[in-house]
C-alpha cells in the first residue's frame, strides 16, 4: 500500500473553520517522534470513540461506536473515516450545532503504537497488527478488515474489527470494563468551558462528560421559533432505573418551572401552563437578554436560596407575594431551540452540553446552569436531600424533548411531597387565629376531588391571613368533596377548589389519607384540576421513545391546506409514546417532500388505523367510492376485476390519507405505466424471536455481499420494525414471476448455505434463532412500506433510508420513530441517490445463481401481443 496523499483535503473540505475550533488540516505533517495514537470520546448523535494512529504524517481515523475493550472475546466495529492532521491529537472542546461532528471531544486516552511489520502492507491486507503503550490501553491489539479488497465500502467508509489480543494486559470484560472504570479526559489541563457556570451546592459525583458520534453527522432541523411552547414533564418513579447507566441525574430545584423565549431583544418568561409572567421578572427578563443566542427557547426553574444555598420554597412566594424578585435565581436545565434549529430531536445529553456556552462573560450570577451528574442515583438522592434539596431528576442520556410528560424523565424523591387542592378550612382553636387547618383533596380518574386529610403546621402568622383572605374570596355554600368528610373534621368554611397548595408529608395511610402534613406554600403556576394523586412508577428496562411534540389541533390545521380539514387531531394514537393524529399529520405534512419520491407514479396501499396502534388496522388496496380526496384512482384495467387501485402523487393526497387515520403507506415492485413488470425487488430480513440484533445486521452484510457477487446494486432502509430492507432496482426485463422466483432462489441459496443463520420458509417456529428473508413481497400486487412511513405498532418507528456504512450504527429496525426522524431529515434521500443509475438486468445475475425463470405461458403471450397491438 503507497503512502497517502500529502493533503487532507477531505478533512478540510468537511469543515467550517471560522465556526469550528478544531484545528485546520492543509498538509499532512511528518513527525520525528514515536508513532503516536489517540482515542477521543465525542459526542454528536450518539455516543462513540474515535480509535487514531498515526502514519505518514496524519492520524488514520476509525469511528468505533461501542468503544475498546480489553476483552479479546469481543469484537468491536470501526468504522474507517477521513484522516485527521497530527495536531488533532491534543484536540478537546465543543463544536457548535450545525458543524461536523457537532458535540463534546475530550481525549480518552493517548500515547504511543508500534506497528508488528510493515504498517502499510498490514493495512492492505486488512489485517494490522500493533502494540500500545497509552495511559489505558496497552499490549497488543488488531485492526481486521471486514470486507476484502482495498477501496469497497460505500463513501469509502470500511468496516473493521478492532480486537485485543491475548496477553497479559487482556481482560475479561465481565471482571472489568474500562470505558465504565476509567470515563474521563487523560490530559492534564482542564478543559476550557464557554463562558462562565455557577454550580449548585456541591454533591458527591463528578460531573457527567458529555461522548460522541461522528458519521454521519445529522445537523438538527431548521425550524422558525414557536410562539408557544409546552414544557417536558417528568415522572415519580418508584426508585432508580434499571440500567441507571443509561441516564445523567441533576439536582431537583424547589421552585416554580419557567420557559423563556428570547427572540433578540424580545424576551418572554412562560410558566409550565402558558401564562406570561415577564412583567413580574423585570430583572429575570433582563438577564436573559446577555445569554449569547440570538433566538430560542430555554427551559428551567426559578428558586430563591436560602442562607446555605438550597432552594426555599416559601421564599420564592414571598418574592412575589412583595413584588421583590430581585433575588430569585433562574437554573437553566435545556434549551429545545437555538439560534434556527429545533433541537428537541437530538439526545439530551447532547442538548446539556450546549448550556454553559449560553452564559457570556457578562451574564448576572441569577443565570446558572444546571449541572447533570453521571453518578449512582442512590448516593446522589442521599446528598441532594442532606444539602436541602427536595431529591434530584434523573433524564436518560439519548432522551428526545417532548411536551409531556415522559418515562425518560424522572424524579426521585428524598420524601414524599406534592400538590394539593384546597377546598375550605377548619375552625382555628387555642390561640390561633384565621383557619385551624386546610381541607386537602386530589383528582381521581374520573375528575371529582376526593377528600385526603387536613394539613395545620407549617404556617406563620402572616401566612395564615394571607391564606384565610385568598380562600375568603372563594367561599362556597357546599363541599366540593365528592366523598363525605369524617365527622371529626370541624369545617368553618368549604371553598371553591382553585387554590393549590405544596405539601410534604410522610406517606399514605390505607384510607388514602396524608400522614404528617405539613404545609409548604400555596403555588400559583398550577391549575387545581391538574393536581392528581402522583403515584411512583416501575420504570420498565428502556421506556419507550416519545414523539418530539405533541401536534394540537390548531397546529394541525396550519399543517393541511384549505381543502383538506384535521379533525381530531388531539387524539392520541399510540399509547406507548403519547402521539396524536395531529402529530402524524404534521410528520407527513413535513416530509412530504422526501415521501413523494418514493410514491408517486406507483399503486399505493393503506395500512388505516381508526383505533390507533392496538385497535383493528385495515389494508386498504382498492378505492371505496370518493372517501379519500385528492387520491387518484387507477385504471381499473391495471388490475381485472376490481375496484380501481389507489396512487398518491402529491402532498395534498398524502394528507388526506393521514386524516382518514391512515398510518402505513406501501408501494407496488413496479409502476402504474408498466405494472407488469417489476423495476424492483425486495428482501425482508425478518428476525427470529431470540436473535439478537448483531445477527441481523450480520445477515444483511451477507445478503449485500451476495447480491453483490451476482452484479447487483442494493440499497438499504430501516423497516420502521424489527428488520430491515434491502431494495434491489433492476431493469424491466421480466415479468412478475420470473422476478419473484429469482428472489426466492436467493433466499435458497441463503438457506442453503448458511443454515445456521437463514431459513426460506416463513412461520415463528421455522425461524426461531434465525432470520427469514421474506422474499414473499415481490409478487403481482404484493407490498413493501414506503421509505419515510411510520409503521402502525407501539413507539410508531419510521422506515428511513440509510447508507451501507451507517449499518453497525443502527441500533434496530425502529432507529428512528415518530419522535426523533426529524433529526434525519437533513440526510434525506441522499443514502438513494445512485439508485436509479445503478439498474441492472437479471439475466447474467440468473445465470451465476443457476435458475432458470420459468416460459412464458399460451396466455402470456396472447396478453403481451394485445397490448403490442
Amino acid at each position: 500500500m503507497a503512502k497517502r496523499a500529502s493533503t487532507l483535503d477531505t478533512y478540510d473540505r468537511k469543515r467550517d473553520f471560522t465556526r469550528s475550533p478544531e484545528p485546520r488540516g492543509g498538509k499532512a505533517s511528518a513527525s520525528s517522534k514515536a508513532l503516536s495514537f489517540v482515542v477521543q470520546k465525542h459526542h454528536a448523535r450518539q455516543l462513540h470513540y474515535d480509535f487514531r494512529l498515526e502514519l505518514d504524517g496524519r492520524l488514520l481515523s476509525w469511528a468505533v461506536p461501542k468503544g475498546p475493550c480489553l476483552d479479546p472475546k469481543v469484537k468491536r466495529m470501526a468504522v474507517e473515516v477521513e484522516d485527521h492532521p497530527l495536531t488533532y491529537g491534543g484536540f478537546e472542546g465543543t463544536i457548535p450545532p450545525g458543524n461536523y461532528g457537532a458535540g463534546t471531544v475530550i481525549v480518552w486516552d493517548n500515547g504511543t503504537w508500534l506497528p508488528v511489520g510493515d504498517p502499510h502492507e498490514g493495512l492492505a491486507k486488512g489485517d494490522l497488527k500493533f502494540d500500545l503503550q497509552g495511559h489505558k490501553l496497552h499490549g497488543r491489539w488488531v485492526l481486521v478488515r471486514i470486507r476484502g479488497r482495498d477501496g469497497e465500502g460505500a463513501n469509502g467508509k470500511q468496516p473493521w474489527l478492532l480486537i485485543k489480543e491475548r496477553d497479559g494486559q487482556a481482560r475479561p470484560l465481565d471482571d472489568y470494563d474500562v470505558l465504565v472504570a476509567e470515563p474521563g479526559s487523560v490530559l492534564a489541563t482542564p478543559r476550557a468551558k464557554a463562558g462562565k457556570t455557577t454550580s449548585a451546592p456541591a454533591a458527591p459525583a463528578a460531573a457527567a462528560t458529555p461522548s460522541e458520534a461522528d458519521p454521519p453527522v445529522l445537523e438538527p432541523p431548521r425550524a422558525a421559533l414557536p410562539a408557544k411552547l409546552s414544557p417536558q414533564l417528568a415522572t415519580l418513579a418508584a426508585g432508580p432505573p434499571p440500567t441507571p447507566g443509561d441516564w445523567l441525574y441533576e439536582l431537583k430545584y424547589d421552585g416554580y418551572r419557567l420557559l423563556c423565549r428570547i427572540d433578540g431583544r424580545s424576551v418572554k418568561c412562560f410558566t409550565r401552563n402558558g401564562h406570561d409572567w415577564t412583567d413580574k421578572l423585570p430583572q429575570l427578563a433582563k438577564a436573559l437578554r446577555t445569554l449569547s443566542l440570538k433566538s430560542g427557547w430555554i427551559d428551567g426553574e426559578i428558586v430563591v436560596e436560602d442562607e446555605d444555598g438550597a432552594p426555599d420554597f416559601q421564599a420564592l412566594q414571598n418574592a412575589f407575594d412583595s413584588g421583590s424578585t430581585a433575588n430569585i435565581v433562574y437554573w437553566i436545565f435545556d434549551v429545545p431551540f437555538l439560534d434556527g434549529r429545533d433541537l428537541r430531536g437530538l439526545p439530551f445529553e447532547q442538548r446539556s452540553v450546549l448550556l454553559p456556552g449560553l452564559l457570556g462573560a457578562d451574564s448576572p450570577p441569577m443565570l446558572r446552569v444546571s449541572e447533570a451528574f453521571d453518578a449512582d442515583p442512590r448516593d446522589m438522592l442521599v446528598a441532594a436531600t442532606r444539602l436541602g434539596f427536595e431529591g434530584i431528576v434523573g433524564k436518560r442520556r439519548d432522551a428526545h424533548y417532548v411536551s409531556t410528560r415522559s418515562p425518560h424523565w424522572i424524579k426521585l424523591k428524598g420524601g414524599s411531597r406534592q400538590e394539593f387542592v384546597v377546598g375550605g378550612y377548619t375552625r382555628p382553636q387555642g390561640g390561633r387565629t384565621d383557619f385551624g387547618a386546610l381541607l386537602l383533596g386530589v383528582h381521581d380518574d374520573a375528575g371529582q376531588l376526593r377528600y385526603c386529610g387536613s394539613v395545620g403546621t407549617g404556617f406563620d402568622q402572616a401566612r395564615l391571613a394571607d391564606v384565610r383572605e385568598r380562600l375568603d374570596k372563594l367561599a362556597s355554600p357546599k363541599s366540593p368533596f365528592a366523598d363525605p368528610l369524617p365527622g371529626t373534621v370541624k369545617v368553618k368554611q368549604f371553598a371553591k377548589p382553585s387554590l393549590v397548595a405544596e405539601i410534604a408529608f410522610a406517606g399514605w395511610t390505607r384510607d388514602s389519607h396524608l400522614r404528617h402534613p405539613v404545609f409548604q406554600g400555596l403555588r400559583d403556576d398550577k391549575p387545581a384540576r391538574q393536581v392528581r394523586r402522583e403515584r411512583a412508577t416501575e420504570l420498565a428496562a428502556a421506556p419507550a421513545p416519545l414523539p418530539a411534540q405533541k401536534a394540537g389541533a390548531s397546529q394541525a390545521a396550519r399543517t393541511a391546506p384549505p381543502s383538506i380539514r384535521i379533525t381530531n387531531a388531539d387524539r392520541v394514537i399510540d399509547s406507548a409514546s403519547g402521539s396524536t393524529k395531529g402529530a402524524l399529520v404534521d410528520y407527513y405534512a413535513r416530509v412530504a417532500p422526501l415521501i413523494l419520491p418514493h410514491l408517486k407514479g406507483r399503486p399505493v396501499s393503506l395500512v388505516r388505523a381508526p383505533d390507533g396502534v392496538g385497535g383493528e388496522l385495515f389494508f386498504q388496496k382498492h378505492a371505496q367510492g370518493r372517501e379519500l380526496p385528492h387520491v387518484t384512482q387507477l385504471d381499473r384495467a391495471l388490475d381485472p376485476g376490481h375496484p380501481s387501485l389507489l396512487q398518491i402523487d402529491q402532498a395534498e393526497a398524502l394528507l388526506s390519507v393521514a386524516q382518514m387515520n391512515t398510518i402505513e403507506l406501501h408501494t407496488w415492485n413496479a409502476t402504474s405505466r408498466a405494472i407488469d413488470r417489476p423495476d424492483r425487488f425486495c428482501l425482508d430480513l425478518d428476525p427470529g424471536e431470540g436473535l439478537g440484533w448483531p445477527r441481523v445486521i450480520e445477515a444483511a452484510q451477507l445478503v449485500h455481499a451476495l447480491l453483490d457477487e451476482l452484479g447487483l446494486a442494493a440499497f438499504l432502509k430501516t423497516s420502521g420494525g424489527k428488520g430491515l430492507h434491502v431494495v434491489v432496482p433492476v431493469r424491466r426485463h421480466y415479468d412478475w414471476d420470473a422476478v419473484k422466483g429469482f428472489s426466492q432462489a436467493i433466499v435458497q441459496h441463503l438457506a442453503q448455505h448458511l443454515p445456521d443463520r437463514f431459513v426460506a420458509i416463513s412461520g415463528p417456529r421455522n425461524r426461531v434463532g434465525k432470520i427469514f428473508v421474506d422474499y414473499l413481497r415481490n409478487g403481482f400486487g404484493a407490498t413493501t412500506v414506503s421509505a419515510w412511513s411510520v409503521r402502525a405498532r407501539p413507539g410508531l418507528g419510521v422506515s428511513v433510508p440509510v447508507d451501507w456504512s451507517e449499518l453497525s450504527s443502527l441500533e434496530s429496525g425502529a432507529h428512528w420513530t415518530l419522535a426523533d426522524v426529524d433529526a434525519r431529515r437533513s440526510v434525506g434521500n441522499g443514502p438513494w441517490t445512485e439508485m436509479e443509475k445503478s439498474r441492472n438486468g437479471l439475466a447474467s445475475a440468473m445465470r451465476k445463481l443457476g435458475y432458470v425463470p420459468p416460459a412464458p405461458t399460451a396466455k402470456d403471450k396472447a396478453e403481451a401481443k394485445a397490448k403490442a397491438n
